[in-house]
């Protein structure tokens, strides 16, 4: 099938790649992308995703809204920032990310429950304690999803928590009330948007 101007898939598909750009914190530049493939060369999660950042840009602009959304390429990104220091475009690749991680989230189009979960976990630990707890979120993610990896990861876990790399109980960062003002503020921003 040959998209035209006229055709209602071209209007469609602009219309989602300005979606994503509006969703995306500050300016995406997501229409700049070239299409060069450093993104996915520079991820240290690529081997995870079942599409490259720059192939999930081209489904973009072809206005495939539910393959985008289904794919795990967005919760495989570690928000390293590195796609962004070396793209030559300037795409905001780590933004454009979590934007589509919020879309995927608000219209249930992802595929496994696992991911969002684990986000879910890390953020609402974050927010109650000012930062993650890593034997809580591995508590309630891995009994959740992954029960019988338990037993396996014990004796690291134990091995951590002798040497002091992880605590049984969480640390609450100083000063929490000022980072629900942060939060609530960020909040309603979103929701104004």
């Amino acid at each position: 099938m040959v998209v035209t101007e006229s055709s209602p898939q071209a209007g469609s598909n602009q219309s989602f790649l300005e979606e994503v750009s509006a969703r995306t914190a500050g300016v995406s530049r997501l229409e700049m992308c070239i299409q060069c493939g450093t993104c996915g060369g520079s991820c240290p999660s690529a081997d995870a995703m079942d599409h490259t950042p720059r192939m999930l840009f081209a489904m973009i602009r072809a206005g495939m809204e539910e393959q985008a959304l289904r794919s795990n390429t967005p919760w495989m990104c570690v928000s390293c920032y590195h796609c962004v220091v070396r793209c030559p475009q300037g795409v905001h690749i780590a933004d454009v990310m979590y934007a589509l991680k919020c879309m995927a989230e608000q219209s249930h189009s992802y595929r496994d429950k696992t991911p969002p979960h684990f986000a879910g976990v890390f953020v609402s630990q974050v927010e109650r304690y000012g930062r993650s707890w890593e034997m809580g979120l591995t508590a309630r993610h891995y009994m959740r999803h992954f029960v019988t990896r338990l037993p396996r990861m014990a004796p690291m876990g134990l091995k951590m928590f002798r040497r002091g790399r992880i605590a049984l109980l969480p640390h609450r960062i100083k000063g929490t009330d000022q980072l629900h003002a942060i939060l609530d503020t960020a909040k309603e921003l979103e929701r104004a948007r």
